[in-house]
């Protein structure tokens, strides 16, 4: 875990980390009392001798025996731009995160405008997260001392926003032995109320007397019983202003019910609440600053286990507002969650706005990989500030279309829809859910490829990567900035 600090005064460190353009290191950019001449002349003589490699991502260490600091990091900052600022710092991150011997560590790289030290900072943190359950883990705290030239509010945001992700992560990443529907609802309050939000967990009566179908339906074959988490934001002064839902599906474990997964595409299945976790800790970050925008997030929590009680394929389920679904195959759980969650939205609250995140399809991992999630909007200014906030966070989105012309798939004969349309998936299964917003903006966000990872990449984690977190935080920031 790191803990920034911008120092009145740099203090002594046991390392340093400087950035890298091309060859030239800037090891003017640490003041004398961090990196004294001593060391900056070795780490400049390692440059000119080593030539090392200047690529964001790319760390290097030079050890000086006898001198403090003991260790300097040069960190690859690529071409320099923002995204690449990111990655090194990411990268740079992990290894002040693994190391051993020092907890005391000073960085500095230019960073004197807004996006550099939001970057900055959300790449230190993002870097390093890790999670564990061990006994014996080595709870380390590395306290990080930023100086130079850096843009406080851009730090302090990047921070926050970094903190958000990493909730986000340790949610996902908890076994579904512990998190439960309950759980992740108390998880939700303790977390949410003391930065002023308002947190209700509704149970199984409250979803049985709203009609709540799909939820219950999905969440009855469980012995951990299903919950609605409902969150709200209300700032001061913005009864007037948007309002926007996020709604975020809440598996957590999906066994794919009577129409059992595979073993090995059941491994990662505690992670299928993903979204849920990206919109609670999205609201999180927006309350730790104050955003004056109304905000409500509805996460349907239920876990899909294989029982008695569970849901069978050729049943039909009425959802939230009375429209009914056959089931075709009980593992298309997460959209009949949504869409009890989306009708209740749209019904009850109002919204200038609704956007889902779901894990929701193998089929958006096919069409675009596990670095990417695909999106889908009936409106184009949502998708568009969407677009802006992804390439603010370097969270990677791809519209998809909406394309009415396989509405047909969807045909049932005793129902309103089936929850099995098949191909195209991603697009059937967001043709599924557009009638339960009618005509209010939405967007689905389907992040089935990168929510979660077998290793660590540029940005992600291994494990829960938090994706969505801190683009949908910028997504609220923009709509008040």
């Amino acid at each position: 875990m790191i803990l920034l600090q911008i120092p009145d005064q740099p203090h002594a460190v046991d390392v340093a980390a400087v950035g890298l353009l091309g060859v030239d290191v800037q090891v003017a950019g640490l003041p004398s009392e961090v990196l004294p001449a001593a060391a900056a002349e070795l780490v400049a003589e390692y440059v000119r001798d080593q030539q090392p490699d200047s690529a964001a991502g790319s760390v290097h260490r030079v050890t000086l025996p006898g001198l403090q600091p003991s260790i300097v990091l040069i960190a690859g900052l690529g071409e320099g731009t923002v995204g690449d600022l990111r990655i090194a710092a990411v990268a740079l991150g992990r290894r002040i995160r693994d190391l051993d011997e020092a907890r005391s560590v000073a960085v500095a790289i230019d960073a004197a405008d807004e996006p550099a030290s939001r970057a900055l900072a959300e790449g230190l943190v993002l870097g390093g997260y890790s999670f564990t359950l061990a006994s014996n883990a080595d709870e380390a705290l590395h306290t990080v001392q930023i100086v130079g030239a850096v843009d406080p509010g851009g730090l302090t945001a990047g921070d926050t926003a970094a903190d958000a992700a990493g909730w986000a992560r340790d949610l996902g990443n908890t076994p579904a032995s512990i998190l439960t529907p309950q759980r992740m609802g108390e998880l939700a309050a303790e977390q949410l109320t003391p930065a002023g939000c308002t947190v209700q967990l509704h149970d199984v009566s409250w979803l049985a007397a709203r009609g709540f179908g799909g939820v219950l339906a999905v969440g009855g074959g469980s012995v951990s019983p299903p919950r609605l988490i409902e969150v709200s934001y209300r700032p001061r002064g913005s009864a007037r202003g948007p309002h926007i839902v996020l709604v975020g599906k809440g598996i957590t474990f999906d066994t794919g019910g009577l129409n059992l997964k595979p073993p090995a595409a059941m491994r990662m299945m505690h992670t299928d609440m993903c979204g849920g976790a990206a919109v609670l800790a999205a609201l999180h970050a927006v309350a730790l600053r104050r955003l004056p925008i109304r905000v409500t997030v509805l996460v349907p929590a239920a876990e899909n286990a294989v029982s008695g009680t569970s849901m069978r394929p050729s049943d039909v389920i009425y959802q939230y507002g009375g429209r009914t679904t056959e089931i075709g195959n009980t593992d298309a759980e997460g959209r009949l969650v949504l869409a009890d969650a989306l009708a209740y939205a749209v019904d009850r609250l109002k919204p200038s706005a609704v956007i889902d995140v779901a894990t929701l399809t193998g089929a958006m991992k096919v069409a675009l990989g596990l670095l990417t999630a695909g999106y889908f909007a009936n409106d184009d200014e949502l998708a568009g500030r969407l677009e802006a906030a992804s390439l603010a966070t370097g969270e990677s989105i791809w519209r998809m279309p909406l394309e009415h012309r396989y509405l047909s798939l969807l045909d049932s004969p005793v129902a309103d829809a089936r929850n099995d349309p098949g191909n195209p998936g991603g697009i059937t299964a967001a043709l599924f859910l557009q009638p339960f917003v009618g005509d209010v903006p939405w967007a689905h966000l389907d992040i089935a490829g990168p929510a979660r990872a077998i290793e660590e990449g540029e940005i992600f984690s291994r494990g829960a990567t938090g994706f969505g977190a801190r683009l949908l935080a910028r997504y609220l920031e923009d709509l008040v900035s």
